[in-house]
């Protein structure tokens, strides 16, 4: 009889005990990371669905980013519209309530505000965040406007807002009678007309009223020949003088678009009084004395409210225009305008320009099916009409010793307080400000979705690769006694012997 040995009888017990092991390094690696498997074959028929889950919650985190990049670029353009928003009223308020005084440049203190201002803003329309200038449109590695000293004084052969303002002044007529001419065609009449037609420089004749007794008043038109002549306004007394108190009123439109009025009155008092003509022996006498006043006032106009629409028509011209516009000193006197070049006019706005909207110029997706449109230009509406009005109120000079001074000061004061107004149908900074807080709500609601879908999506998972550890933790346990009892069972067979047997 043959008797074998334990082992090859005991085999499958090393078998069992390899197994056990096995299954107790598994648990232990379990119970370590927290994970049924490190690998998506250890999940069965579940990892497609967790490979799913796991790119879910990868895509969730990475619109996270997107949002938190997205808000501190938004609140950064933010905190430069408050500061572009709060400099304009400064400057709003500054001309409201200027003195008239002077200093040795011809500025007051709310000019020199402007200055400041202007300055200001300029430095936040270029602002830049991690490599990226918020407001040049498509153009994020351009600074969105020229430095604030080269778009007033120019640089090198290149005319600043300076120099057009000055050359538009001249075109305009500011120092004399506004491009108007004054004549007296016969004794008794006189005629004020414009001295090109067509030309867009000096004052305009718009309207005229008279209560003048006896006398007749024509226009504003051509006269009847040569045809295309300029616009004239003719006022002819007649045979009869006009009576003490009869007024007539002529209406001008200025540059700029707005209107000013001349209302001159006949009277016999002596001395004749202010914004009056002498009522003289004779019709002709009068219709000479007339002729006088209308000068003097219409010289004043010329030199007062024509001299701060010239300017603020210079300074649309070259913010609100691409290419800036200035005078064509081809003619002298000046009757068009014409385009700035590269080479000889500052172009203040160094951005992408486009014709579709500013806000597009940036979009981002915050979710799948999400964008936000967060685009800035320095050149829209809001931005063009700040900026010109504070340049052109900081760039005006006036001369103490010229005896309207006070007169042009106050007109500049009026225009830039109603320039910087906020006008119903016209952008503003703060419809601008309106855009970037609808972008931030719509930041807001997707990644408050995605939070909760996130949530969800990560219970999913975890309930798919994760463990409970109470209860590995007891397997564990389980497996080491069995392990143990295998051991000594095992240990026990291998000592066994015949002898031990029998």
């Amino acid at each position: 009889m043959t008797i074998e040995g334990v082992s090859g009888r005991t085999s499958y017990l090393g078998s069992a005990i390899i197994n056990l092991k096995t299954q107790l390094d598994t648990l232990t690696q379990q119970l370590a990371s927290g994970k049924k498997s490190t690998s998506y074959a250890g999940l069965g028929v579940d990892a497609g669905v967790a490979t799913g889950l796991r790119s879910q919650i990868s895509g969730i985190a990475s619109f996270a980013n997107t949002a938190t990049v997205l808000n501190t670029r938004i609140n950064i353009a933010n905190l430069s519209l408050e500061g572009i928003s709060s400099a304009a009223s400064q400057v709003k308020a500054a001309a409201a309530g200027s003195t008239l005084t002077l200093d040795n440049a011809g500025k007051t203190a709310g000019q020199k505000t402007a200055m400041a201002s202007f300055t200001q803003t300029i430095a936040l329309l270029n602002t830049e965040v991690g490599g990226r200038y918020l407001f040049s449109g498509r153009s994020t590695d351009t600074p969105a406007t020229q430095p604030a000293d080269v778009i007033l004084n120019g640089s090198g052969t290149r005319a600043g807002l300076n120099q057009v303002i000055d050359e538009r002044g001249l075109a305009d007529g500011t120092n004399a009678l506004g491009r108007l001419v004054i004549t007296s065609p016969s004794p008794t009449s006189v005629t004020i007309g414009e001295d090109v037609a067509g030309s867009p420089f000096g004052l305009k004749l718009s309207a005229i009223t008279s209560t003048l007794t006896g006398a007749t008043v024509t226009g504003p038109a051509p006269p009847a020949a040569p045809p295309g002549a300029p616009s004239e306004i003719s006022v002819s007394l007649g045979a009869t003088n006009p009576n003490d108190g009869d007024k007539v009123r002529f209406t001008f439109s200025l540059p700029d678009g707005t209107t000013e009025s001349i209302e001159l009155t006949a009277s016999s008092a002596v001395p004749t009084p202010v914004d009056g003509f002498a009522i003289g022996a004779t019709p002709a006498d009068t219709a000479a004395n007339l002729n006088s006043a209308l000068n003097t006032a219409v010289g004043t106009l010329a030199n007062t409210s024509l001299v701060a629409a010239s300017a603020i028509t210079a300074s649309d011209n070259f913010f609100s225009s691409s290419p800036p516009l200035r005078v064509d000193t081809a003619t002298n006197p000046p009757v068009a305008l014409r385009n700035g070049t590269p080479a000889d006019t500052v172009s203040w706005y160094a951005g992408e320009s486009g014709t579709d909207p500013a806000r597009g110029t940036a979009v981002a997706g915050v979710d799948q099916s999400i964008s936000v449109q967060y685009g800035a230009r320095a050149n829209e509406h809001a931005f063009v009409e700040a900026l010109k009005s504070m340049a052109v109120y900081a760039a005006v000079t006036t001369n103490a010793n010229n005896p309207n001074a006070n007169a042009q000061i106050t007109a500049l004061n009026s225009r830039t307080v109603d320039n910087l107004a906020v006008h119903p149908g016209q952008q503003s900074i703060q419809d601008i400000q309106a855009d970037f807080a609808g972008a931030q709500a719509a930041i807001k609601t997707a990644k408050d979705r995605q939070i909760q879908t996130g949530a969800i999506a990560q219970s999913m998972l975890d309930s798919i690769q994760g463990i409970n550890d109470n209860e590995v933790a007891a397997k564990i346990l389980a497996f080491q006694t069995a392990l143990q009892a295998s051991y000594q069972t095992t240990a026990s067979l291998y000592q066994m012997s015949l002898v031990k047997f029998l």
